[in-house]
């Protein structure tokens, strides 16, 4: 059972804190899709100042919508398009402060003006990415990309 939690440390010790939530939600569940839904859902009720938090799955060459907390989004992006895409391509971190200045952003929410996307990797191999947008101008800082990496790596253990 999940009780929702004040988060009243530094923001490091609550990311400490929502991490270990996760594992304490996923361990010994072998489904993605309950894991993914657990973990949106999770970051959703955690994370302040965002629109839109989720997970696209790699399939067939292009990333595909998974669960997500949020206004419906764009349900394929192909790999080196917009913010996701690019993170999949070059399996890196993408944290862009302001996505109007970003190439070939793909707008799925016309409120979001910052996004993080984390690339979910197992075995070498891009499996999907955590995707968050905030409505805010640089709403993510290196803070928020070592704790979600961190987030991500937790949830790609049952994965």
């Amino acid at each position: 059972m999940f009780a929702q939690t004040l988060y009243t440390g530094t923001r490091e010790e609550n990311y400490e804190t929502v991490t270990q939530q996760l594992e304490a939600l996923i361990t010994g569940e072998q489904d993605m899709i309950a894991n993914l839904s657990n973990a949106s859902a999770l970051l959703n009720q955690f994370l302040d100042d965002i629109n839109w938090v989720g997970f696209y799955l790699w399939k067939e060459n292009e990333l595909v919508l998974g669960p997500f907390q949020g206004l419906p989004a764009c349900i394929r992006i192909p790999s080196g398009r917009g913010v996701c895409g690019t993170a999949v391509e070059q399996k890196i971190t993408m944290l862009i402060e302001n996505v109007h200045e970003f190439p070939g952003h793909i707008a799925c929410d016309p409120q979001s003006k910052s996004e993080i996307v984390i690339p979910m990797i197992k075995n070498d191999e891009v499996i999907g990415v955590l995707d968050i947008d905030s409505p805010n101008y640089n709403r993510f800082d290196k803070i928020d990309e070592t704790y979600l990496e961190k987030f991500v790596g937790t949830l790609m253990k049952q994965i």
